[in-house]
């Protein structure tokens, strides 16, 4: 994952923040990891409390870790953090199956132990999105999976509720998937769009330079 981390950001010129999922194994194996993922550069890096090997959050199944070890991670992660510079987004699962206060109850605990960003997954309603908002002191991140549990709402109203962040998960992936299977790209468009065109525009400058090279 540390190296994947590497060789995204080699292609992008923004701030990247990596989701590590459960994060394979015990605190120490926390700390490895979200140090790991500062020194390469990451900006941020996702942490939750859901069980191994986890499921996505808006389908059936899924399952959340005790309180403690839940509160682990973030303190392991925290610890980290001292070591590296990158900010820690803490995910809580647990309105699923043990109800809203019990998502808020996580939530306010990881942004105590130091989480940067906090993330409720699957608010069912406009009023619980607006009341998690409410009831966490740091900033709350608003996941706009089309056709899941949550409300899909407009980044303003999603401002207005209280959301510093928002995430559209497969939005761009359902709308190439979608693309793919309806349409075939021109050649020429293809080469423009995977980089050929300014590969090609290199090449003859440099080209123009060995032949300036070998007249003189």
């Amino acid at each position: 994952m540390r190296d994947q981390a590497r060789n995204v950001l080699e292609a992008v010129a923004i701030p990247m923040m990596v989701d590590d999922d459960t994060w394979y194994g015990n605190p120490m194996n926390v700390e490895r990891t979200v140090e790991g993922f500062g020194r390469a550069g990451c900006a941020g890096v996702m942490i939750e409390d859901q069980v191994a090997p986890k499921r996505c959050g808006h389908t059936a199944g899924k399952a959340v870790v005790d309180r403690e070890e839940a509160y682990n991670r973030i303190r392991a992660a925290a610890a980290a953090r001292g070591r590296c510079d990158i900010l820690i987004k803490a995910r809580t699962d647990a309105r699923r199956d043990h109800g809203l206060a019990e998502a808020i109850a996580h939530a306010q605990m990881f942004a105590a132990l130091g989480a940067n960003i906090v993330f409720i997954e699957e608010p069912l309603s406009v009023e619980e999105m607006r009341i998690l908002c409410a009831e966490v002191d740091a900033p709350m991140v608003a996941n706009m999976l089309e056709g899941g549990q949550t409300p899909i709402l407009p980044p303003a109203q999603l401002g207005d509720l209280g959301f510093a962040i928002a995430a559209y998960p497969l939005t761009c992936l359902s709308a190439a998937m979608q693309s793919m299977s309806g349409a075939l790209l021109p050649f020429d468009q293809l080469r423009k769009a995977v980089g050929f065109d300014d590969f090609y525009a290199a090449e003859a400058r440099y080209k123009s330079t060995q032949r300036q090279g070998t007249k003189d």
